[in-house]
């Protein structure tokens, strides 16, 4: 039945490699949607993820002051966070937070919390882990609305470590610039979009309203409007006032200005949420094939890991060698409630992908491929 309900889909923009947790694939009896099936997922993703950082960055567990762990749908009790400090043995005056129910954005609000808190904690380390968990939230009924996030999220994770240290700025990688915000979840239509309830049947899954696209385009105008000052060019910042004052204040029928974002920043980070609004960002913010490459390559190869897709894209520019010393990154996220958020980073030296480990490293020649608009399963 749930095979049938899922053939009637289409599969856009992924690839059949993506990951997801055995059992959740076995129709053939019962399945076992137990806590601990569900805490092995959540144990497998955070401390995968960690383990490689602590082995890259040879720092000891004892070091990090301050960690905060995202998960929008497994919020067990003792917490994820409360997991972490368990199992790495974290030090007692560790300031711990665990963020759920923020959906896909929630990513980069932890990375603006980290940022918050670093600026009145010196010479601490922050450990950022961004996760979803799929055993517990696979939909089981016939719902297409919430079908399909069936077909579009998958199994990942990523572990991100900031420091405010002195003696850390030769080895890190990135400095934060920016961080922008947006919340539009006193409106009621934004609010609704992406829900989780139950359908006729009782059967628990996510919702996605038919007015998503619009929610995110709303948010995403506004979070450029405060981002835009910022990063934005003198040149651009006039074009785009003169047009809006010819608009508003003379009443000209003028298309609204759209600024050259990439008159700003070298590469672009979307999150992977599906094909449709990756299709719509490309065309709106005029961006190339080769910016969306990195958004793309991820929806295809791993599907939409929620708030961790980001990290898998700057991932992806890495293993590339794209990124040089002094370029600008643009990561831009969207979550239920209806959240945009933005991150700008900016390199401080050439990464050399022949030195980093990472998800894409094995099989990076194998990438662009060609991703066909839909295909059916």
């Amino acid at each position: 039945m749930i095979g049938n309900a899922l053939g009637r889909f289409l599969w856009r923009g992924q690839g059949w490699q993506i990951v997801l947790l055995r059992k959740v694939l076995s129709f053939k009896g019962k399945f076992l949607r137990n806590r601990d099936l569900v805490i092995k997922e959540a144990e497998a993703v955070m401390f995968g993820a960690i383990d490689e950082l602590l082995a890259k960055t040879s720092l000891k567990p004892k070091d990090i002051g301050i960690l905060i762990v995202n998960c929008s749908l497994f919020n067990p009790t003792p917490s994820l966070s409360a997991m972490v400090i368990n199992h790495y043995k974290l030090r007692g005056n560790i300031i711990s937070y665990n963020l759920g129910g923020m959906g896909c954005s929630a990513g980069l609000i932890s990375i603006d919390l980290a940022k918050n808190l670093l600026q009145v904690h010196p010479n601490t380390y922050a450990l950022v882990v961004s996760m979803e968990n799929i055993t517990l939230n696979w939909y089981f009924g016939n719902e297409r609305s919430m079908l399909v996030s069936n077909c579009l999220f998958r199994m990942g994770g990523a572990a991100i470590l900031l420091s405010n240290k002195r003696s850390d700025r030769w080895r890190s990688k990135y400095r934060l610039v920016h961080t922008v915000r947006t919340n539009k979840g006193a409106d009621d239509k934004c609010f609704s979009c992406v829900t989780q309830m139950e359908d006729s049947n009782g059967k628990v899954g996510v919702a996605l309203s038919k007015d998503l696209m619009a929610v995110a385009g709303d948010a995403l105008k506004t979070n450029i409007t405060t981002l835009g000052p910022l990063v934005l060019p003198m040149s651009e910042q006039l074009l785009f006032f003169a047009t809006l004052v010819a608009r508003k204040l003379f009443k000209r029928k003028l298309k609204p200005y759209i600024p050259d974002f990439k008159l700003a920043f070298e590469h672009f980070c979307i999150h992977a949420g599906g094909r449709a609004v990756l299709d719509e960002l490309e065309k709106n913010l005029q961006l190339s094939d080769w910016h969306m490459e990195p958004s793309r390559m991820t929806l295809y190869r791993f599907g939409n890991t929620s708030s961790s897709s980001l990290w898998y894209e700057l991932a992806y520019s890495e293993a590339k060698g794209r990124i040089k010393r002094g370029d600008r990154t643009w990561q831009i996220a969207f979550g239920s409630g209806f959240k945009c958020n933005s991150a700008v980073w900016k390199a401080l030296r050439t990464i050399n992908p022949a030195k980093e480990k990472n998800p894409w490293i094995d099989e990076i020649d194998q990438f662009p491929v060609e991703v066909p608009k839909v295909s059916t399963i």
